[in-house]
């Protein structure tokens, strides 16, 4: 058995291998990032990807002249990302603003323009902090004795609006400070739950809510000592825990009203995801729900410019993931409720107004890309403003758009997408990137399960040569609702295998979003037989359309759902691989649907293991166990609460038990992502290495 810990920079990570393939390596000093060169073929290395610049959140000043925006940098000694606000100047120029030392998130411009509200733990918790206009000072808004994990400024800057967990039965924010403290103290860890979920996403419940609190600002922006509770009496969250964010609540543009999403079933509300739209007067009062009648999802509540119209995403369905919302037009109180472009066959999402209150901005995918699109207020008509690559995010005033693009061959950049012509404002990888063959992901389509068009991907090798024959890697993705997109990835970025000298296969099967409902709901109740028949047909495909593709030196890659269908592949169409590998796979799917952090999800079976036991045990990994035979390796983070790393250890049981060369490399301090750059680096070159002795010549 080989034990490997941590090659590069001491990563909190163990590997133990089953006749062992690497040998333990020398750790680079802690403080030393590794090499960023380009790899051996003239591509993208693990570790030139861990420490490039990741740009995100564009925000127009309100005169429109300025661009604020986020740079996350590795700190590769405190093995974690640091973010730092950035501004474009109206002359072009792009700086650091220097009040970003300490750490600065969620840059948001004052009304007035005259500064910069952020989030930042400088001063031991995350509060709100206000910027000068030029960045180069911060003083502190907020004082409270609990974390703000987001927040909101009024249009007239006299209001602050926070999200602050707390516990309920407090009577003000000190009471859970203390019992936070309480809880942390030395003494009994004995804790009790009356109903799900008990594990969102990587930490335990401790039993606060996100509730929106109002602060009043003063003549110099700094927040007043009492905040009100706007949720007072409700039983949810706003915004939703544990990754949502600020488009779940807005504010009217008077500063009068706020507007969130929430879910209120109480002690079934984790058997459901039906949330609703709610508004509250900011002044105090009791919140009304706008949307009870409808039993699906309601989100992303927006005002008008103007303030007399709310806009929403409204859910067709209850608990149906990759239910495509329908974009809803109300009066500013609910009110004459009526859809808009009704028969557009995608999935929106991050719905804002257009400044002129004309036309609304939505993200969805469409045919492998991740557009921007807008929709006629008036008419529904719907306009892609990118017709290829990702929209990552973005802002308009005023006539101007900006927007955080990528794409396969491009990390993310700021750019002026303004009268329909394309122009750089920031890309701060480009030195970084120069040289660097970063082949584009070549479009192709086949027809897969039901005589269907399904569309795949291939990426040519870096230093591509003519009559050569290239090792291949088939990638496959997770979700299973979360298609491949024209964009890039500092998770799973098929840059890394073509660095590596592979070419690269990707599939869109049944059940990706972007190309209709119905081709998304084909997988409902089908995880393990339509998208296997569109995986393998894309895999005859691409091997007939491209001779320099060596069909017996290939490994198939997946993580989350990706690894369940490497677990399924495993048992039941080995045939072309040379190997396997298994990112937070699946194993078992009845006990993953009793375990996970998500307590919907057994509607992609149409029920619980005890409800449909037939069409578990048909695709369930373990069911097939007895045909696996293929040397695999398994990833698995133990802080992972979506698939718990008992998936992991199952799979690596059964192929132990059953004698097939196997690795297990656990990551004891991530969850369902490799976060820790440390961390990542060393996973990749796990992958890297694994791959690499299978498909040797």
């Amino acid at each position: 058995m080989t034990i490997r810990t941590g090659l590069l920079a001491g990563a909190a990570m163990l590997a133990l291998g089953f006749g062992g393939l690497a040998q333990a390596q020398t750790p680079a000093p802690a403080d030393t990032p590794p090499p960023t060169t380009r790899t051996a073929a003239g591509g993208l290395s693990p570790a030139q990807l861990a420490m490039l610049e990741r740009v995100s959140d564009p925000r127009l000043s309100p005169d429109g002249q300025r661009v604020l925006y986020s740079v996350r940098s590795t700190d590769w000694a405190g093995n974690r990302g640091v973010t730092a606000l950035w501004v474009v100047e109206a002359d072009g120029t792009s700086r650091r603003l220097a009040a970003s030392d300490g750490g600065a998130t969620s840059g948001r411009w004052a009304p007035d323009g005259n500064g910069i509200y952020f989030l930042s733990s400088r001063g031991g918790s995350s509060q709100v902090w206000r910027m000068d206009r030029d960045g180069q000072a911060a003083t502190q808004v907020t004082t409270l004795p609990v974390d703000v994990t987001a927040f909101r400024l009024s249009g007239d800057g006299r209001t602050l609006i926070v999200a602050l967990p707390v516990f309920l039965d407090c009577a003000d924010l000190n009471c859970t400070r203390d019992r936070l403290k309480a809880q942390a103290a030395p003494g009994s860890t004995v804790r009790a739950y009356d109903r799900l979920p008990l594990r969102p996403w990587d930490s335990w419940n401790d039993g606060r809510r996100s509730h929106l609190f109002a602060l009043d600002l003063n003549a110099s922006g700094l927040a007043a000592a009492n905040p009100r509770d706007l949720m007072a009496g409700l039983d949810g969250d706003a915004p939703s825990r544990p990754q949502g964010d600020e488009s779940e609540f807005n504010l009217s543009p008077d500063g009068r009203i706020l507007v969130f999403q929430t879910q209120t079933q109480g002690r079934t509300e984790a058997l459901t995801n039906n949330s609703d739209i709610w508004t509250v007067p900011v002044s105090g009062g009791a919140p009304v729900n706008l949307t009870a009648a409808n039993n699906a999802p309601d989100s992303s509540p927006v005002f008008s410019p103007d303030g007399r119209r709310l806009a929403w995403l409204a859910g067709r369905r209850e608990t149906v993931y990759g239910d495509q919302p329908v974009l809803v037009v109300a009066d500013a109180d609910g009110a004459n409720a009526r859809p808009l472009a009704a028969d557009w066959d995608r999935g929106a999402s991050s719905l804002r107004w257009r400044s002129d209150g004309r036309a609304l901005y939505a993200l969805a995918a469409e045919n492998g890309q991740q557009k921007l699109f807008e929709i006629d207020a008036r008419t529904g008509a719907v306009r892609a403003v990118n017709e290829r690559g990702t929209a990552a995010g973005f802002d308009e005033k005023n006539g101007r758009l900006v927007m955080a693009f990528e794409a396969f061959d491009a990390p993310t950049q700021i750019v002026d997408w303004s009268d329909r012509s394309v122009r750089t404002l920031a890309d701060p990888n480009a030195e970084a990137l120069a040289g660097v063959d970063l082949p584009d992901g070549e479009l192709f389509t086949f027809v897969g399960w039901n005589d269907e068009p399904v569309q795949g991907w291939v990426f040519k090798p870096a230093g591509y040569v003519e009559g050569r024959r290239y090792p291949v890697v088939y990638l496959i993705h997770g979700g299973p609702k979360s298609p491949w997109t024209n964009g890039w990835s500092y998770r799973w970025n098929p840059q890394i295998y073509t660095g590596a000298g592979y070419g690269v296969v990707m599939v869109n099967f049944h059940g990706s979003p972007g190309f209709g409902q119905a081709f998304t709901d084909a997988i409902n109740e089908h995880w393990g037989d339509r998208p296997l028949e569109d995986l393998q047909k894309g895999w005859d495909a691409a091997l007939r359309q491209n001779s320099w593709m060596d069909g017996d030196r290939a490994c198939a890659l997946g993580a989350s759902y990706g690894g369940y269908m490497v677990n399924l592949i495993a048992g039941r169409w080995d045939e072309p691989w040379a190997c396997l590998v298994n990112h937070a796979g699946v194993f078992d799917v009845g006990q993953l649907m009793n375990a996970m952090d998500i307590g919907t999800f057994s509607s992609e079976f149409g029920g619980m293991s005890w409800e449909r036991p037939e069409l578990y045990q048909r695709f369930s990994p373990n069911t097939w166990v007895s045909e696996w035979s293929k040397p695999m390796l398994v990833l698995h983070g133990s802080r992972d609460f979506r698939v718990p790393v008992e998936q992991g250890l199952g799979t690596f049981s059964a192929l132990q038990h059953r004698g097939i060369e196997s690795r297990f490399v656990h990551i004891p301090d991530e969850n369902h992502w490799v976060l820790k750059p440390r961390n990542w680096v060393d996973w990749q070159q796990e992958i890297l290495d694994w791959t690499a002795h299978y498909t040797a010549e």
